[in-house]
């Protein structure tokens, strides 16, 4: 008897209409493994791109190297978020991505909520930069470590949603109940 993937249908997947929505520790936890992951996505992206272009320094050929970057990462997450609605981070935390409704989010989903995960951090680094240049502070640069953290900000709404998956049309749950279900059977 042949399996079938149930994250290929289009019907809700297995119990997460009901799953219930992951805390913003869960959240916070997983999005700091994440961190681990994309060093090392980033990392190999960068040298590869080095080599390719045989740069010297880190500063040439920047733009470029900011978008080749930003493809990597996107990549990273479009391929496992396609998959199975999860990274590893998010299996070892148990949260899946899920469409609104429970579903497999479609690839367009997957796509715009990637592109909206960014602005609120780089709105961060625009309003930090030029605080750093008016005060000649550098050491504010420090700041910049919290940037990405801004996209917990509107978290704060009747489910808990960030705001990118709201405007996406997308959910994180929890799906713990369903790992502990299907360990039972």
């Amino acid at each position: 008897m042949q399996q079938t993937n149930p994250l290929e249908q289009s019907q809700p997947l297995n119990n997460t209409v009901q799953a219930p929505d992951v805390s913003r520790l869960k959240r916070f936890a997983a999005m700091m493994y994440e961190g681990v992951l994309l060093f090392a996505v980033v990392f190999t992206t960068a040298y590869i791109f080095d080599v390719a272009t045989e740069s010297k320094h880190g500063l040439l050929n920047r733009e470029a190297r900011i978008f080749v970057l930003f493809l990597a990462i996107g990549a990273y997450f479009l391929v496992c978020w396609q998959r199975g609605g999860q990274t590893l981070p998010m299996r070892a935390w148990h949260i899946r991505l899920v469409g609104a409704t429970g579903q497999k989010p479609t690839f367009k989903q997957l796509i715009i909520r990637y592109l909206l995960i960014w602005p609120l951090p780089l709105l961060g680094m625009a309003i930090l930069l030029p605080l750093i240049s008016a005060t000649g502070w550098k050491a504010l640069l420090l700041l910049s470590v919290f940037a990405p953290f801004l996209i917990f900000i509107p978290t704060f709404g009747s489910n808990h949603q960030f705001l990118h998956d709201r405007l996406a049309g997308t959910r994180l749950v929890d799906i713990r109940s369903e790992t502990k279900d299907a360990a039972k059977q």
